[in-house]
């Protein structure tokens, strides 16, 4: 029995938030959890990119550490790493199965996300992690991952409007969720957050007495070398290797090397060096990624929601190459017209294709949608799969062209799942 086929029943319950199921599939694998430290994250946007940064300086530092984040590209054991390594496909799915052996019957059905949340701290627990980074999967207060009650530091990337249905429809009803994170004492990292969604993390940091940095973003020093000025626990500034580009990695970076400095005063051994040598490690796929494919230059990043959007406008703006090809693709459940908002402007070329096996906006109403907010745009065609539209869009592209893959990580998964084996 493969991956997909013990998980594929557990699809049928979708998104349903709560903390009891979780809780109880835990305690009846004894409780995984209270073994391992954690550093808990979450935010609109940049948890992965905080994640990867921390995985990838501890595991430098010399530490055994567990990485577990949300979704996968290609493959469902990319989500559970020990030291930057995917679990074995073998090894998850013989944890895959002591969980489905674990969920007794006549209870609530788990969801999948918190079957494989439980199958990763099972994992971490039995490979005696010294640390474990985790990402939230959804909002924060009830997702699956919030079932630790100490963790070493919490951090809250970045808030913008996102899963509103689920969330709630303001930027305090949905800060309200993500610093559902934050436990009594446990020190906390903030990033760059609306004044709205500010006030409500605030005022929930003061009610637990938790020890807060909000850090500056860093300074880029060199194309892609970035200084962190330090905060009162830490003032000394460092540099580092910034890797992963965009502008937005100077914010990710800095919250990043803030939660380091928190450990360093909890007692935990990490070195300038490890930190600039884990920073050049860094490595997270499928956001603002350069490949080559078919003797084409291709940026690809998820961008799927309009905050992400505009950071990748942005980070398109400073290459001075236009008009942009956008290939794009989008979920049923996306803010499709504030995405198009953050990246079309006038002359650029869009390429619209389904997102396979999933909820996919119908791409003939994307082309409409998209006229209708960027009159100026140059052309904006609906093509009935990626490999058609890839082969539009590289057809009229020149040298003098940006070609962009974006609008949902599962478009990129598959991409690279059946285009670009490399990935």
């Amino acid at each position: 029995m493969d991956i997909d086929s013990i998980l594929r029943p557990f699809q049928h319950f979708g998104v349903h938030l709560g903390l009891e199921r979780i809780q109880k599939l835990l305690a009846d694998l004894g409780n995984p959890h209270q073994q391992v430290p954690v550093i808990h994250v979450a935010g609109t946007n940049g948890k992965g990119s905080v994640c990867a940064y921390l995985s990838a300086v501890l595991t430098e530092a010399g530490y055994r550490v567990g990485r577990y984040t949300s979704p996968h590209l290609v493959d469902w054991n990319e989500r559970i790493c020990l030291n930057e390594q995917p679990i074995s496909p073998e090894a998850l799915r013989e944890l895959l199965l002591e969980v489905q052996d674990a969920i007794q019957p006549g209870t609530e059905t788990p969801t999948q996300f918190e079957v494989i949340t439980a199958a990763a701290w099972l994992y971490f627990a039995q490979q005696q992690v010294d640390i474990a980074v985790v990402e939230v999967g959804l909002g924060g207060r009830l997702d699956a991952t919030n079932v630790c009650d100490r963790p070493l530091v919490s951090i809250i990337t970045s808030i913008s409007r996102e899963h509103w249905q689920q969330l709630g429809p303001t930027l305090a009803d949905i800060a309200r969720e993500k610093a559902g994170i934050l436990k009594p004492g446990c020190p906390s990292v903030v990033g760059q957050v609306p004044p709205e969604a500010r006030d409500v993390i605030a005022q929930r940091i003061a009610e637990l007495g938790c020890p807060a940095v909000f850090p500056q973003t860093a300074r880029r020093i060199e194309q892609n070398w970035a200084e962190y000025q330090g905060v009162e626990l830490n003032p000394k500034s460092i540099q580092y290797p910034l890797p992963l580009e965009g502008d937005i990695q100077l914010t990710n970076s800095a919250l990043a090397i803030a939660t380091l400095d928190i450990l360093c005063s909890q007692g935990w051994q990490i070195s300038d060096q490890a930190i600039a040598t884990g920073m050049a490690k860094t490595n997270w796929p499928g956001r603002l990624q350069w490949i080559t494919w078919n003797n084409h230059r291709l940026l690809i990043d998820g961008a799927h929601n309009p905050a992400a959007a505009l950071a990748l406008r942005q980070y398109v703006d400073t290459l001075g190459k236009s008009p942009v090809h956008w290939v794009m693709g989008m979920l049923s459940t996306k803010d499709h017209a504030d995405i198009f908002k953050a990246l079309l402007q006038a002359g650029d070329r869009l390429y619209l294709v389904p997102v396979p096996d999933h909820s996919s906006a119908d791409p003939q109403h994307l082309s409409t949608l998209a006229r209708n907010i960027c009159p100026q745009i140059d052309t904006a065609h609906a093509y009935p799969d990626l490999p058609t539209g890839l082969e539009a869009a590289t057809s009229t592209a020149t040298s003098e062209n940006l070609l962009v893959l974006c609008g949902s990580l599962y478009l990129l998964g598959f991409f690279f799942k059946h285009f670009f084996a490399n990935g």
